[in-house]
């Protein structure tokens, strides 16, 4: 397994409730492949550098996991049709 950074932002429009669920989604969808959280840190609400999706600032959290290189492509997919994950970037440690 190979350890990973994941950062993203989510909808300003989101409740706090929404938030945490979004979270601990993600979270569970790295657990359920075998997958290890390390940490999980919230940035809290930021401002973007440009407008995305007409909106101005968003909740950053930043994950530290270990998972299998195949996971990365399925959780990118499950991101991508999820409409309050505004941005992501995953990298290799």
């Amino acid at each position: 397994m190979k350890k990973y950074e994941l950062l993203y932002a989510i909808s300003s429009t989101q409740t706090e409730t929404q938030r945490e669920d979004i979270i601990e989604k993600l979270k569970k969808f790295v657990e359920d492949r075998k997958g290890k959280v390390e940490s999980i840190e919230k940035w809290g609400m930021k401002k973007f550098a440009y407008p995305i999706q007409f909106k101005n600032e968003g909740f950053y959290v930043l994950m530290n996991f270990e998972a299998e290189p195949s996971l990365i492509k399925e959780m990118e997919n499950a991101m991508n049709i999820t409409e309050s994950i505004v941005r992501k970037m995953f990298v290799a440690k």
